[in-house]
């Protein structure tokens, strides 16, 4: 954001709020860019309000592995299967294939964001009869502002910290499907420890996850005794994380002492 943008009493801070005012009234915009360079950027304007967030309160699932977590084509349908089973609304984001159907992770060569036909990946008709409760996004999503929509009730997730973190602060249960190295660890914790989420079982060697397995884990989540007691407990851990962050909150009191201790002790020059 730029710098005057920050001041409230900067002419410039008054005039920005009065031209994003005045750009809800505007029937469209014209850019100066083009598709090659701002995809995504591109890509947000055209979605608009399309994505279906206009569902009863606490009703959507939403599907986010990361942003290096993909599928392979097999492990794709049997999401889909799961979903289409499951009667329950939902937003999946989903990322290109990797080449490997063995990896779950894409390549940093393969990170073409959003350049695969989703018709070719699904079960024929899936988008076709689903269309009405639930949508397919490309490759990226707002994860924090989708997990912050009064919609969304569920929260299937990789288990990566920042994910697990941006869901307990708004006080979404989740369905934790770790795909690498310490998500496991973290499904486990969230899991069997903090009782936070519902784990898929994975098959062994490969770590798949069949379609009815992936139904039974979102209606455990979204219609059962045990996902009304995940949403208990994660709002109280939600009312903690709001109360860490308060001006004497455990939170800002440890950064406050390790911002004294770099002050006093290294010799450091902290900036307001």
């Amino acid at each position: 954001m730029i710098e005057p943008l920050l001041d409230r009493e900067d002419r410039s801070y008054h005039q920005s709020l009065q031209f994003s005012l005045d750009l809800r009234k505007c029937d469209g915009v014209l850019t100066n860019t083009f598709d090659g360079l701002e995809p995504i950027a591109l890509w947000l304007l055209q979605m608009g309000n399309a994505l279906p967030m206009d569902q009863p309160s606490r009703s959507v699932v939403f599907l986010c592995f990361g942003s290096r977590g993909s599928f392979s084509r097999e492990q794709v349908k049997e999401i889909a299967y799961g979903l289409e089973r499951s009667g329950q609304r939902f937003l999946w984001v989903l990322k290109i294939p990797p080449v490997d159907n063995k990896s779950k992770e894409i390549k940093q060569e393969n990170l073409v964001w959003n350049d695969f036909d989703l018709d070719e990946l699904m079960p024929e008709g899936f988008l076709e009869r689903t269309n009405n409760r639930g949508m397919v996004v490309k490759s990226w999503a707002p994860q924090v502002a989708v997990l912050r929509h009064q919609s969304v009730g569920g929260f299937v997730t990789h288990c990566g910290w920042n994910s697990v973190l941006e869901a307990v602060s708004v006080g979404v249960p989740m369905v934790a499907w770790p795909l690498h190295a310490e998500q496991h660890l973290n499904k486990a914790v969230l899991v069997e420890n903090m009782k936070m989420a519902i784990g898929v079982e994975q098959r062994n060697g490969d770590r798949f996850v069949s379609g009815a397995e992936l139904e039974r884990r979102l209606k455990g989540l979204m219609d059962s005794e045990e996902g009304r007691d995940l949403r208990e407990r994660i709002n109280k851990t939600r009312e903690m994380a709001v109360e860490a962050w308060r001006e004497e909150g455990s939170s800002t009191t440890a950064l406050a002492k390790l911002a004294d201790i770099w002050k006093h002790d290294h010799g450091c020059k902290l900036v307001d």
